[in-house]
């Protein structure tokens, strides 16, 4: 199924923001470990920006590991848009209580990405055999201590949505 990306990205937006306005659970209120933690990302779908017919359905697995300053480097591995087995290994930042918002956070990761290869290679930058360059910006929200959604920009392609569980 395809939406238009416009009309999606403001739903999620207008989502967010009446969460925000109506307060937070008090068990996200102090949510934030002194320790590290790891999470588990599970990305069911993405949204393409184009409708082009060899896209396909977009699966996505992950282990991230969080530092409580903030830095945080990861592991995920998924089917990419055109059905080929990828992996994205990188290392970012996750900026907490976004807006004032204990829920909000904003992460920014940049890795290699591998995967996209035959007639597909040109679809990341810097594709060599395969390996190429990702940065990944995502905003998430989380519902619980340990349960958060994400939506994260595919370069120009799209957005994916995640699951994401603290443990």
């Amino acid at each position: 199924m395809k939406f238009r990306t416009g009309s999606l990205l403001g739903i999620a937006l207008i989502s967010l923001a009446s969460h925000t306005a109506f307060g937070q659970p008090s068990d996200v209120q102090d949510s934030f470990s002194k320790e590290p933690w790891w999470e588990l990302v599970v990305g069911p779908f993405a949204v393409h920006f184009s409708n082009e017919d060899e896209h396909t359905h977009v699966y996505l697995l992950g282990l991230e590991r969080n530092q409580p300053d903030g830095w945080m480097w990861g592991l995920s591995a998924f089917q990419n848009s055109f059905g080929q087995a990828s992996a994205y290994a990188y290392y970012g930042y996750r900026w907490d209580n976004l807006f004032g918002n204990p829920s909000l956070y904003f992460k920014l990761s940049g890795g290699i990405i591998y995967g996209y290869v035959g007639q597909y290679k040109d679809k990341v930058p810097f594709n060599h055999d395969g390996f190429g360059l990702g940065i990944i910006p995502a905003i998430g929200y989380k519902f619980t201590k340990a349960d958060a959604v994400q939506i994260g920009t595919l370069g120009t392609a799209g957005l994916i949505f995640t699951y994401n569980r603290k443990f």
